[in-house]
């Protein structure tokens, strides 16, 4: 099984441990993005997992590349050109401080794609999957054309396709998203949303949920996903639920409902101290399309998705380095972290 995504790959530099940006003498660098740490999850699992994009010739660019081929993510199909890679700042928050991201991606290569540097009906010769996410349309119309190509292309050689909404006020605003995740959504199979990219994206809400006070109601985010497939078509609407007690702390938990059986399936939920969040929804994204690909029950496959998210949250970086048997063995039951001898 191979699946395929399309996005930017970031160099990330964060000051050391909880330092503020202001602090900072030094900064730790990595690389990561939405599309990009979905690969690198699938890859872990075994899956043939390849990454589209275009980064620069010169050696950050390699390096960025080096990062994804480390993890067994084909990057035979990424276009080489342009002057710069995309940088995003990571601070880290802590308690009742939260975390901030700023970005200096403006200009980065992929940023700059014409839509003839992508030949779709080559990359999704023998594909599965396509995945990609809101950010990436998000970067300018030209990039938002190209991944409407990638849309067309993979329907028509009969690839499944699953978008996570991923709104970034930070890139666009509402009335942009909505007017261009509209045309790109009528294309997709699967999408991921949370309660805020739903409301952001199409204006549509979960009834009687306090979002900043952790309340959640069940039957609110039933009617969220119910009208998000109803609106789309969508075969599935997954939802993820995040209670967030602090910059620390938080509960995660997800919906599943699966439109052919009419199932509305929700995860147990985890409370969770966190090491870093970043690349937690991508996590799901991964582990969701890695069951669904495998053929799991809804119940299953949004098990499966949220224990793997849980435990990219512990894990530093934008990557999720877990196997199949590690979120199998959190999704069954084994949360207690005793150490393994």
């Amino acid at each position: 099984m191979k699946v395929v995504t399309f996005g930017e790959i970031m160099l990330r530099l964060a000051p050391a441990g909880y330092l503020r940006f202001t602090q900072a003498e030094s900064f730790g660098a990595v690389y990561g993005g939405g599309e990009a740490n979905v690969s690198v999850s699938l890859a872990n699992y075994g899956l043939e997992s390849a990454f589209v994009t275009k980064l620069p010739k010169h050696e950050i660019g390699q390096s960025a590349v080096n990062s994804l081929r480390k993890y067994g993510v084909d990057t035979s199909m990424i276009v080489r050109g342009g002057d710069r890679v995309g940088i995003y700042f990571n601070e880290k928050g802590a308690s009742q401080r939260p975390s901030k991201v700023i970005y200096d991606r403006a200009h980065s290569a992929i940023s700059e794609a014409s839509p003839s540097d992508f030949d779709w009906d080559a990359i999704f010769e023998g594909v599965d999957w396509f995945h990609f996410t809101g950010i990436t349309p998000a970067l300018n119309p030209t990039v938002a054309d190209i991944c409407l190509d990638a849309c067309r292309a993979a329907k028509a050689h009969g690839v499944t396709i699953s978008c996570d909404l991923n709104f970034r006020k930070k890139l666009w605003t509402r009335e942009q998203a909505k007017e261009t995740m509209t045309k790109l959504c009528e294309y997709v199979d699967v999408c991921i949303s949370n309660e805020e990219d739903a409301h952001d994206v199409f204006g549509i809400d979960a009834e009687n949920t306090d979002i900043a006070g952790g309340k959640l109601n069940h039957e609110g985010y039933k009617s969220v996903a119910r009208q998000l497939a109803e609106k789309f078509g969508f075969t599935k609407v997954a939802i993820t639920l995040r209670s967030s007690i602090s910059a620390n702390d938080n509960d995660w938990a997800a919906l599943l409902y699966d439109v052919a059986s009419g199932e509305y399936c929700f995860s147990k939920s985890y409370h969770m101290h966190i090491v870093d969040r970043v690349g937690g929804g991508d996590s799901f994204g991964g582990g969701l399309i890695y069951a669904c690909l495998n053929g799991y029950s809804t119940q299953d496959a949004v098990e499966f998705a949220v224990a793997a998210s849980c435990l990219k949250h512990s894990i530093e970086g934008d990557f999720n380095m877990v196997s199949v048997d590690e979120v199998k063995a959190l999704a069954g039951g084994n949360g207690t972290g005793r150490i393994q001898r």
